[in-house]
């Protein structure tokens, strides 16, 4: 068909179509018919009718409707690039020359930017400009269309700036939708000319909270009455036919949900480079609102009572592989796009004098910090340090909010767990709990003692005996660590005095069965380090590193010999260094090492105490490879350098003139080492002058 009846036919279809099921195949005629004319007063035309259409416009589709008109002048200016590039380099054209426009791809632009006249709203003229630019502007063609590029761009963000004054409800998207698309192309000298005080509540209202994008956190409303138990199975499903789910899919498929990665980035550097500080401000009350809908949308859900390890017990098989995965898909989207802009926002603080000032730097870290709490069921369960965007965010709030004892008190006592003393049965009070511990054990060190006291150790006390459930092992380790820490700050040695008798008696209680042997070396190194000199703890209680050691050395002493179960014998530092040549190592020999991690710290007088016991305990290790393993850690304790120069110097005498060497590897020889001796005089074998020549 020639092309002018076919513009004719296809004008008369867009005044009178109706079936919305056949408009993509009528915007791919569209797409192709304005590559093939070659009439400008046409193609202006065809483009003004494209803007203005009721078969489009009356009854759109939401942001669909502009995605297909934007795709219909990207596919059209694609078209032409890729034929006049395959001509410039001297190869086959990509169509019939018959079928392409004989204009150039200037004149040819300029005929389509002048169809996006007044009859049509201004943030309509984004769908041709963007589109255009996509086109123009595609990988290797980028040359071709060098010289009108420049001219559209400039175009694209003076029309940006308008729609935006604008405010239309619907334009506004469409605006999110266009620059989100086209951002990349645009030169840094354009990009500079935006309104970022004006864009940046477009785009986070478009992605967060518009019918187009998270809807407010409240897709997650309508899923509870979907869930139902499946009879006579005593499990949930979730049927991919429900009405929820379908939702569900329709939101993953929005085009600024499935482009979420990019806006999100857009976002992010609109928040670098507005003007108004304030603008930040209240970008995070609007996430703070967000983030606090989210959680409590997901708590009115069944699936929130589900822990993720009971899942295959409790959960259909059908609903784990086709519609739970989906919804953490959506979750997953909405937690990468927050933490995306709240880093943004936290390297904006850095370098913002009135961001930075007293009065707002802790506002905006203990609104950043009660975010990513409100979104941590879903990132404990990707793992915190799955992204480093996060841990950057995460550390970076906290960091900011340790500047500020008052309102890090403030900010912990906010989120301190519902109940103190016991463990939740709700799975969500449980992960909120694990981020409580996780964040309150950066802020011992600045938090009262009396905080430390009455919140932290009364949160992590609970969990401390919980180390035989494996659904609780990552916050019995969190536990631990706090306790650690809290015993560890120089301002709770009054704590450390009160609570170390009980803390030492579930160390003993977990380990090994619970507690991996890299945790328990930690924690007792932990103590005994707390309670030795200069410590003030040791100016009140100066027996307390001899009473654990001795308590150490007396479970060594009668402890199992036979290796560790792989499942509860991970792998110490010295394991990981060495790999497979490291033997499977006995809860005895892990303790023989716990006492030869604590000699650096001991005071001189103890450290001579003990040097000979370490040596003899050592050999009462009956497997030979295990107790290779403890001689060499005793050396490496010697000369790694852990000791100071004065402790260093009592080893050496110990170890060369006080037969600590021969005490070590040849252990007690009976009679020959311990009879009668003229002094000065040296025995037989390979303790003598000729074993150490």
């Amino acid at each position: 068909m020639p092309a002018d009846r076919l513009l004719s036919t296809l004008l008369r279809s867009l005044q009178t179509y109706t079936d919305q099921q056949d408009t993509p195949r009528l915007l791919s005629t569209a797409a192709h018919l304005l590559a093939t004319l070659s009439n400008p007063h046409n193609i202006s035309l065809l483009t003004s009718q494209l803007l203005t259409a009721p078969a489009l416009w009356t009854h759109p589709t939401g942001l669909e409707t502009c995605l297909r008109i934007l795709s219909v002048f990207h596919s059209a200016a694609g078209i032409l690039v890729r034929h006049h590039n395959n001509i410039q380099t001297g190869e086959t054209p990509t169509s019939i020359p018959g079928q392409i426009s004989h204009l150039s791809l200037d004149d040819w632009a300029r005929a389509v930017v002048r169809g996006a006249d007044e009859r049509s709203a201004r943030w309509k003229h984004l769908l041709v400009l963007g589109g255009l630019l996509i086109g123009l502007g595609n990988g290797d063609d980028f040359e071709i269309a060098k010289g009108i590029r420049g001219t559209i761009e400039g175009a694209l963000v003076r029309a940006v700036n308008l729609s935006l004054v604008e405010r239309d409800d619907f334009g506004v998207l469409t605006v999110a939708l266009v620059t989100n698309h086209a951002f990349p192309l645009i030169g840094d000298l354009e990009r500079a000319q935006l309104d970022y005080d004006k864009l940046l509540p477009v785009l986070l209202g478009a992605a967060f909270f518009s019918s187009e994008g998270y809807q407010s956190a409240y897709f997650l409303g309508p899923i509870d009455p979907d869930v139902v138990e499946v009879p006579n199975a005593r499990r949930f499903n979730w049927l991919a036919s429900s009405p929820s789910f379908v939702q569900i899919e329709k939101t993953l498929s929005r085009p600024l949900v499935s482009a979420m990665g990019p806006l999100s980035r857009l976002i992010a550097h609109a928040v670098e480079n507005v003007h108004n500080p304030w603008l930040v401000q209240t970008l995070m009350e609007d996430f703070v609102r967000f983030s606090q809908i989210l959680l409590k949308q997901w708590r009115n859900t069944k699936l929130s009572q589900i822990d993720t390890s009971e899942e295959a017990a409790f959960l259909h098989e059908d609903a784990l592989k086709s519609t739970i995965p989906q919804l953490w898909k959506l979750l997953r989207s909405s937690l990468f796009a927050t933490t995306i802009v709240l880093r943004s926002v936290l390297g904006r603080i850095l370098g913002d004098g009135h961001l930075a000032s007293d009065s707002v730097a802790p506002v905006l870290a203990t609104q950043t910090l009660h975010i990513l709490r409100n979104l941590y069921f879903v990132s404990s369960r990707l793992g915190a340090n799955s992204f480093s965007q996060y841990t950057f965010t995460y550390l970076t709030a906290m960091d900011i909010l340790a500047q500020y004892p008052h309102v890090a008190d403030s900010f912990t006592k906010e989120i301190r767990p519902l109940e103190l003393g016991q463990i939740p049965k709700n799975p969500l009070d449980r992960t909120l709990d694990l981020f409580f511990l996780n964040t309150s054990e950066h802020f011992t060190l600045i938090l009262p003692s009396q905080t430390n006291e009455e919140l932290l150790v009364a949160a992590a006390t609970p969990y401390l005996a919980a180390g035989g459930n494996r659904n609780l092992l990552p916050i019995f380790e969190a536990a631990h660590s706090v306790m650690l820490a809290v015993l560890s700050a120089p301002q709770s040695a009054q704590i450390t005095a009160k609570h170390l008798p009980f803390y030492v008696d579930a160390l003993f209680k977990v380990f090994p069965e619970s507690l991996s042997p890299r945790q328990f070396r930690v924690a007792f190194k932990t103590l005994l380090r707390v309670t030795a000199p200069p410590s003030p703890l040791s100016a009140t209680q100066p027996d307390l590193p001899a009473i654990l050691l001795e308590l150490i050395h007396e479970r060594a002493l009668h402890a199992p010999t036979q290796p560790l179960p792989d499942d509860i014998a991970s792998p110490t530092p010295e394991r990981a260094d060495e790999g497979n040549a490291m033997p499977p190592l006995s809860e005895q020999s892990i303790l023989i090492m716990t006492l030869l991690d604590s000699l650096p710290f001991l005071p001189i007088p103890l450290l001579e105490e003990w040097l000979p016991l370490c040596a003899d305990l050592v050999n009462t290790v009956g497997d030979k490879a295990m107790r290779d393993v403890c001689r060499n850690r005793f050396w490496e304790v010697l000369i790694s350098g852990e000791m100071d120069p004065e402790r260093s110097q009592t080893c050496v005498a110990w170890w060369g003139t006080m037969g600590g060497r021969e005490r070590l590897l040849y252990g007690d020889r009976g009679g020959e080492e311990n009879g009668p001796f003229m002094s000065g005089a040296l025995q037989d074998g390979p303790g003598s002058r000729e074993s150490k020549l």
